[in-house]
């Protein structure tokens, strides 16, 4: 199965089965549990023509590689990320104001699925990264953003900053986070069309990055860190977007 990722976990493998479901090749389900969630999912791959496999617990620990499995694992097939062009069909199919997650030049698999899991569950329309320096949809992506890879559109740019004027030209407000800037995270507007923009792993946000960005905030820090990191850190802004929208 070199060309498919796990899923683990009866909500991730139903989202995928439902959102995502021309996309698994295969569903496993544990042969020694008796669960209706477990039949459900069941009767939902027989509708789509999944083929569904049953299998000992120990196979399902073994491809689930710790993640919390619950009986049940989708073999997904990985996605391909979406090109530049798509950029403007997608912004004309949203509904109400645009929220997008602009991430520079993440480079760590395990954060980026992080990222995208959290896009998902916040409702961000499009995630977009550049091509270079970046990582792209890989299997331990797949695996970590648990199925969200393949309901959240991701899209693979040239030029992070040129895609950015694009986007600004939108009408769409791109908000940065730094943390050498004075403005607070909870003091910005982010009922309206934006764009949060999170830099990569070590170095933060690149130059060209940081100057097309209309507004840079900070997360207040209490402690001793002097930072969070980015899936983290994405999370918190993306929510307080969710708070303030609600």
């Amino acid at each position: 199965m070199n060309d498919l990722a796990p899923v683990a976990g009866i909500h991730s493998v139903r989202s995928a089965l439902k959102f995502g479901r021309d996309g698994v090749g295969e569903l496993w389900l544990e042969r020694s549990r008796r669960d209706r969630r477990l039949a459900e999912l069941a009767e939902l791959a027989g509708q789509a023509g999944i083929p569904v496999r049953q299998q000992d617990r120990a196979a399902l620990d073994q491809a689930a590689a710790g993640a919390n499995h619950q009986g049940a694992l989708a073999w997904v097939r990985i996605p391909a990320s979406r090109p530049i062009q798509d950029l403007d069909t997608l912004l004309d199919q949203i509904v109400g104001p645009p929220l997008l997650l602009l991430l520079d030049e993440v480079q760590d698999p395990h954060n980026l699925g992080a990222c995208l899991r959290t896009a998902d569950a916040a409702g961000v329309h499009l995630v977009i990264a550049p091509k270079d320096n970046a990582v792209g949809l890989t299997p331990v992506v797949c695996k970590v953003a648990s199925g969200a890879a393949e309901t959240v559109p991701y899209i693979q740019v040239t030029n992070l900053a040129r895609t950015m004027d694009q986007i600004k030209e939108r009408g769409i407000w791109l908000i940065g986070t730094a943390g050498d800037t004075a403005a607070d995270l909870y003091a910005a507007d982010l009922k309206g069309p934006i764009g949060l923009v999170m830099g990569s792993e070590g170095s933060g946000l690149r130059r060209l990055t940081r100057e097309r960005c209309d507004l840079l905030v900070r997360l207040p820090m209490a402690g001793t860190v002097e930072s969070l990191n980015v899936s983290v850190a994405a999370g918190v802004c993306l929510y307080e977007a969710v708070r303030q929208r609600r």
